[in-house]
C-alpha cells in the first residue's frame, strides 16, 4: 500500500526536488505541511523533518469528483519528505490500492492507476 524510496539527499535538496518533480509532471502542490514544525512549534520534542505534499492535478481531481463526490475527502493526493533515523525518504499511499477500498467503478480505478504511475515517476525523480 505505502511506496516508500531512500534518497542520499538532505531533506531539503528531497523537498525542493520534490517539488520541481510535481510541477514538471503536470501536478501542482496545493500546499506543503510541515509536521515537524508544526510539532516542535507546540512545545513536543520531535526530532524528525516531514513535510507532506498535498499535490493535484486538476484534469485527474476532476474526473474523480464527476464520477463520485464522496471522494473529494480522498484528495489531493499527498507525498510526503521525511527523516527516519536520519534517513531522508520520499513516499506515498498508493491511490489505486486506497480508491479500491472507497469504490470498485471502473473509471474511478483507471484514474487512479494513471495517478500512481505519475505520483511514483514524481517520487522517483526526487529521490
Amino acid at each position: 500500500m505505502y511506496y516508500i524510496v531512500d534518497s542520499d539527499k538532505s531533506f531539503e535538496q528531497a523537498s525542493a526536488d520534490l517539488d520541481s518533480s510535481v510541477k514538471r509532471n503536470g501536478f501542482g502542490v496545493l500546499y506543503v505541511h510541515d509536521l515537524g514544525a508544526t510539532l516542535r512549534s507546540k512545545g513536543i520534542e520531535f526530532q524528525e523533518q516531514c513535510q507532506v505534499f498535498e499535490v493535484c492535478n486538476p484534469h485527474q481531481a476532476a474526473k474523480v469528483l464527476a464520477t463520485d463526490m464522496r471522494l473529494n475527502m480522498a484528495l489531493p493526493c499527498r507525498i510526503s519528505v521525511f527523516t527516519e533515523a536520519g534517513q531522508t525518504k520520499i513516499g506515498l499511499i498508493k491511490p489505486l490500492q486506497m480508491l479500491s477500498a472507497l469504490s470498485q467503478n471502473d473509471v474511478l480505478m483507471k484514474v487512479a492507476q494513471e495517478v500512481e504511475e505519475q505520483t511514483i515517476r514524481m517520487v522517483d525523480e526526487a529521490k
